[in-house]
């Protein structure tokens, strides 16, 4: 979850996140936009789930 989407990509991908330095390259995938922090919270957790991630490669990506 992130504001700038891209800002975020580049942290990754430049080793600054201490969780995902030994991986990637990353790339984005999908995104969405909400009104809400909490809604984003909430969007996000269910898409790391396996219901999530089965509605991602539902969508071709």
């Amino acid at each position: 979850m992130s504001e700038s989407p891209e800002r975020r990509l580049l942290e990754h991908n430049g080793g600054k996140v201490k969780s995902t330095k030994g991986f990637g390259p990353w790339k984005i995938v999908y995104t969405e936009k909400f009104p809400t922090r909490e809604e984003a919270i909430a969007r996000e957790k269910f898409l790391k789930t396996g219901q999530g991630r089965d509605f991602i490669k539902s969508l071709g990506l």
